[in-house]
């Protein structure tokens, strides 16, 4: 199996300034409590130059760097991090495998619909970077081998072929085993891979036992470890908490940006987009505000959730600060993106899905109205306005078609503005009965084009019963208007206007 493995430079630093960006360039640590003591384990690259190394105590960091900044280090908030990341990355693979702290395994198997291995892995690190994120990737056949190149090869990108794991691992040097499978063969002096790959596979079983038989395999390019895929939260949830109670939004605000940042990722990587989204913010000392913040139309776009959540949130008035605030997806609808025709830019929609969702988070989700289809023949009671909804999720295409229009071969294009009753035409008419112009509101108004008829009729148990031709008729100065010929009198009808 052909797997990518993505390696993340001190993950948990970058984290920290991806979230706190004023930490970019200062010297930090993050810390962990052990035996009464709190010590680093990992440090920004401006506290290692001042000579802080992870496992020193917090009183020792501090000596060495008195600007040092120190924050806690939380397993839990580092592995939903990662998880998000690998879930963002899910738009490139059906899959991903932690290997906490700081790097994932991709399945590449998707690999030829990205371009390749290679642009499989330029892919991936566009979408890390998009997120702040700094990785290295490699991508092999065995867990291993791309791990090991990962994290301590040279290079930034590298597609290891078959059967060549062995020749590129040789030169790394011995740490790259990683744990007690390395004090054997640092015992007898070897540096490298590549030495521990060309002992006698005997001898190393004899010496080293088990775990030295398997070091020694995964030296000569051979792992057979499974990858097994990361179990998906059904429930789409992110939380952060606060460094210091928030007393204003600007603080809170920081924190909304990296929660949507992650929540949209996760979105666009699940092919999911999201319909509803409830924040909940959690009060100091005590107390808890909800949110529910209803979209016009389904979107997994981080930049439009946050425009939206900004305005239903800023003007809160809350008893206490925030301490926490944390984003749940409590309804999403397939991922449809949007299609434009040529010439079209989607400024003009983002406004408009802004103005639509704050009328429905401000006015109530009932607010909204949207045309709807009546189950009615006649045209003029075939249409109708409805409480407004984001779109059901696509249904197969003779689903969602009517009887006629299946019959028909296709859906038949209907006005945006139909008539309630159709307005009686004066018109003119040619010798052979064509429409050549008429009368609308007092003003003539020539015909351009005509196209049609399609003929409808029905009712014929009903005391008005209807039998009608339908034309697409352009007419000049007043644009496309949906006409059509009564077969009892003859006579025209305006039926509704085409935008």
């Amino acid at each position: 199996m052909r797997r990518a493995y993505l390696h993340f430079t001190r993950f948990p630093v970058q984290r920290k300034v991806i979230e706190c960006p004023e930490l970019a360039g200062r010297p930090f640590v993050l810390v962990e409590e052990a035996r009464g003591q709190r010590r680093v384990v990992a440090a920004s690259t401006s506290a290692l130059k001042a000579g802080v190394r992870p496992g020193v105590t917090l009183t020792a960091a501090t000596a060495l760097e008195p600007g040092l900044r120190h924050f806690p280090y939380r397993v839990d908030e580092e592995k939903r991090a990662l998880v998000a990341l690998g879930e963002a990355l899910m738009s490139l693979g059906p899959g991903f495998q932690l290997s906490a702290p700081d790097g994932l395994w991709l399945d590449a198997g998707a690999a030829h619909l990205s371009g390749g291995e290679a642009g499989l892995c330029s892919r991936a690190l566009a979408l890390c970077e998009g997120l702040g994120y700094r990785a290295h990737v490699v991508v092999a056949s065995e867990a291993f081998t791309a791990r090991a190149l990962a994290r301590f090869g040279a290079r930034r990108v590298e597609v290891v072929a078959p059967g060549e794991s062995a020749q590129a691992l040789a030169p790394l040097p011995l740490a790259a085993l990683e744990g007690r499978e390395s004090a054997p063969f640092s015992a007898l002096g070897l540096r490298t891979l590549g030495e521990v790959a060309e002992l006698p596979p005997g001898a190393v079983a004899a010496r080293g036992g088990v775990m030295g038989a398997r070091a020694h395999a995964w030296c000569g390019g051979r792992d057979e470890t499974p990858f097994v895929a990361e179990v998906l939260d059904e429930v789409l949830e992110e939380r952060r908490v606060l460094e210091w109670p928030a007393e204003s939004f600007e603080p809170l605000g920081f924190a909304l940006k990296t929660l949507l940042d992650r929540l949209g990722a996760r979105l666009v990587g699940r092919g999911r987009a999201a319909v509803r989204i409830t924040f909940t913010l959690k009060l100091d000392p005590t107390g808890q505000q909800r949110v529910t913040l209803s979209l016009a139309r389904p979107t997994a776009a981080s930049k439009l959730l946050l425009d939206l959540a900004r305005h239903r949130l800023e003007e809160l008035r809350l008893e206490n600060p925030v301490a926490e605030v944390s984003a749940r997806v409590d309804e999403h609808s397939e991922n449809r993106g949007q299609q434009l025709s040529l010439g079209d830019a989607p400024e003009g929609d983002a406004a408009l899905e802004v103005v639509l969702s704050r009328l429905a988070t401000t006015l109530g989700e009932e607010s909204l109205c949207s045309a709807g289809l009546e189950p009615v023949h006649r045209p003029e009671g075939a249409q109708g306005t409805r409480a407004f909804r984001p779109p059901e999720a696509r249904k197969e295409w003779g689903e969602a078609l009517t009887p006629v229009e299946r019959r028909a071969g296709g859906p038949r294009e209907r006005p945006s503005r139909l008539l309630a009753e159709p307005a009686w035409l004066d018109a003119e008419l040619g010798d052979s009965g064509r429409l050549l112009a008429a009368r609308v509101g007092g003003r003539r108004h020539r015909v351009t084009a005509v196209t049609g008829p399609e003929r409808l009729g029905g009712e014929w148990w009903a005391e008005t019963p209807f039998q009608r031709d339908y034309y697409r008729v352009h007419f000049e100065g007043l644009g496309p208007a949906w006409v059509f010929q009564d077969m009892r009198d003859g006579r025209f009808y305006l039926q509704g206007l085409f935008d």
